[in-house]
């Protein structure tokens, strides 16, 4: 028996998959946030879940006990679900899973999504996620992103991945995406990390914002806007009350600021280009003002 259990196959056209995990790719849940915008934006509708009973450590990850309507107890497992959309102007569909890091058997795991991609004809696997970054909360959470397949890395503005050290289940999957010929692309969203147990609407925003670009679709962005600056004021009050905070805060606003000057100012070959069109102009310029002048007696 799978472990995969679907309850249809939808027809969709051109999809892309895009995921978000919580756990250690989830910083602040900025990917989770993210993820589960899309899909409500999208109206998605599920269809498919991953059977969680031989990929977790239910004592580290424990299921949750619920009321509903304050009277029936409900029991939910940790789960991983699959959704589908269209993506709204285009002429391709989104397939989004929804879930939690596993804590045990990540090559099944990663089997089972990669399988179910192949199946349904996924031309591109995009994940989301965010990490605790020395960034400020008044500004846009930085985002970057990059990829395994050098054709993604050049046409869509990315960067090969160079990361060593620990992965989670979001790194396991890209290896399996590359296993696969299947094309993917990693985005991963700045958290300020003092204050790392708050949701993040903003690290979410730019991820969603960044992933429009990607995909080269207009989101509809209102609600997570107005999430944003909400988090952001909320934020300040609470920094406020901490003058050593605060001025860790304003310490970082100015490294964004300079960062953000520095590379507006123009490069040493633009500035000795425009310094050469400037000379030969006025060269041109000199020789025709002799000429209007005549010779010289």
């Amino acid at each position: 028996m799978s472990e995969l259990n679907i309850t249809f196959r939808p027809e969709l056209r051109r999809p892309v998959l895009i995921a978000a995990f919580r756990g250690w790719n989830d910083g602040g849940q900025g990917a989770s946030l993210g993820g589960a915008y899309l899909a409500k934006q999208w109206d998605a509708t599920r269809f498919a879940e991953i059977d969680p009973e031989g990929f977790y450590d239910f004592q580290a990850t424990r299921p949750q006990v619920s009321l509903v309507d304050g009277i029936t107890r409900q029991l939910d497992w940790p789960e991983n679900a699959f959704y589908h959309a269209p993506i709204p102007g285009t002429d391709r569909d989104a397939i989004i899973l929804l879930g939690v890091e596993p804590n045990l058997r990540w090559k099944t795991f990663t089997n089972l999504v990669l399988g179910l991609s192949r199946e349904l004809g996924v031309e591109m696997l995009v994940t989301l996620g965010s990490l605790l970054a020395d960034v400020p909360h008044t500004r846009p959470a930085p985002v970057t992103g990059a990829a395994t397949d050098p054709a993604l890395v050049s046409e869509m503005g990315l960067e090969p991945s160079r990361y060593e050290g620990p992965t989670g289940i979001v790194g396991v999957v890209h290896d399996g995406c590359r296993d696969e010929d299947i094309p993917s692309v990693s985005l991963w969203a700045a958290v300020p990390h003092y204050v790392s147990l708050a949701p993040s609407p903003r690290a979410a925003l730019s991820l969603v914002r960044r992933l429009g670009e990607l995909l080269r679709v207009d989101i509809e962005l209102e609600e997570l806007e107005q999430a944003s600056a909400e988090y952001s004021e909320q934020v300040s009050e609470a920094v406020s009350t901490d003058a050593e905070t605060a001025s860790y805060v304003e310490e970082l606003e100015r490294r964004v600021d300079m960062l953000e000057a520095a590379e507006e100012l123009p490069s040493g070959e633009s500035l000795a280009a425009e310094l050469t069109r400037y000379l030969r102009e006025r060269e041109e310029q000199d020789g025709d003002d002799d000429a209007a002048d005549g010779p010289a007696v």
